[in-house]
């Protein structure tokens, strides 16, 4: 679907940013990466899906239930690194409600990043767009150029204060163990309070197992016992 194809929403349009915790967001993520750098830029499948999609955090931008954009976010000792920011092309410049997709996302990710205690984050912007992550505080750093998948990048660096409610070690437990992202709402264990604590354990049960078929081993002989 070309852009001009690109159906508006009938409803007033509402901008969300999420992080992706579903397969079905996260297939929305790689459609949208699909069409932007596959689609768009001509990189070939295997360095668009390097293998980090499973070890990353992904944002998800919807514009009431269609999504428009995606940011993925991985985690190093350190830093923090946002990448694969793709827009679908009918919105890349399209002011909604006073902002755009790729902002929101960017803020998304960089509130995010500082949620979780990180402060540095470092990323490879394509030399075009230099200029767009500089709004959000990136520079120039270090060994500055570089190319890769048919494309010039320049390495960026940005620094920011901590988060006043970052995620540590003296966090409230059940504050650390929320689904990502959503650190300020109760969460299913916050809900399971309700019931009392009953440290229940189901009793083992016998497995039977082809050595114990004609051989002096009982059924069940190598079941681990519970602790």
């Amino acid at each position: 679907m070309s852009a001009s194809q690109f159906k508006e929403p009938s409803v007033a349009p509402v901008l969300t940013v999420r992080v992706a915790r579903e397969l079905d967001d996260l297939i929305k993520c790689q459609v949208l990466r699909s069409l932007a750098f596959i689609g768009e830029q001509g990189s070939p499948y295997d360095e668009e899906f390097d293998g980090n999609d499973l070890c990353a955090t992904h944002v998800l931008a919807m514009l009431n239930n269609e999504p428009v954009g995606a940011l993925r976010i991985r985690y190093f000792a350190g830093f923090a690194k946002p990448e694969r920011l793709a827009v679908h092309p009918a919105y890349r410049l399209k002011r909604i409600d006073r902002t755009t997709v790729p902002r929101v996302l960017v803020d998304f990710a960089v509130d995010h990043c500082r949620r979780k205690g990180y402060t540095t984050l470092y990323g490879h912007a394509q030399r075009r767009l230099v200029s767009f992550w500089g709004k959000f505080g990136f520079k120039p750093c270090g060994e500055h150029e570089l190319h890769y998948s048919d494309h010039e990048y320049v390495v960026l660096r940005a620094d920011y204060e901590p988060h006043p409610e970052a995620i540590t070690v003296e966090s409230p437990p059940l504050v650390i163990v929320r689904p990502e992202g959503d650190w300020q709402k109760p969460g299913p264990f916050d809900l399971s309070l309700d019931r009392p604590p009953t440290n229940r354990i189901a009793a083992p049960t016998a497995i039977a197992s082809p050595v114990s078929r004609g051989s002096s081993f009982p059924a069940g002989a190598f079941h681990a016992p519970a602790e």
